[in-house]
């Protein structure tokens, strides 16, 4: 069986920031990952070469393939910050209504500027899908255990 190609690595999480090009950009991938950080009581890891992840969940297929995915994180991409909430953001339409401007995806949730989005909101967010999800395991079509 194939293994996922992304995957935690102990690549340098400081590093990787320091080296995001745009100045704006790069000053918000570090509060972010302050701001999880502190919320998530997790310390930040690399997965593959471009997301910034806190805790990991497991997901099992019915035919037994498995994997590990980070509960929460990032990627400061060109266009936006994207923000990863692997629960899916279904639950949290009360916390999207007040966060700000932003755009989302199944799991993610694009922030062009930190500055556009309330701090508070966010923080809510991070914390309450990183403990909806952080050390379960996952089958698609069946739920968390």
């Amino acid at each position: 069986m194939a293994e996922p190609k992304t995957q935690r690595s102990t690549a340098s999480v400081p590093n990787f920031l320091a080296g995001v090009a745009d100045p704006a950009r790069r000053a918000d991938a570090q509060a972010l990952c302050t701001l999880m950080t502190d919320e998530t009581g997790d310390q930040p890891a690399m997965w593959g070469n471009a997301i910034v992840g806190f805790g990991e969940y497991t997901y099992q297929y019915g035919g037994g393939r498995r994997g590990a995915w980070p509960a929460v994180g990032f990627s400061p991409r060109k266009q936006s910050l994207t923000v990863y909430i692997s629960v899916g953001l279904d639950g949290y339409g009360h916390l999207l209504d007040r966060l700000g401007r932003h755009t989302i995806g199944k799991g993610c949730l694009y922030v062009t500027r930190l500055s556009e989005v309330d701090d508070e909101v966010l923080r809510e967010l991070v914390r309450t899908a990183f403990g909806d999800l952080n050390g379960k395991t996952v089958t698609p079509g069946v739920g968390i255990a």
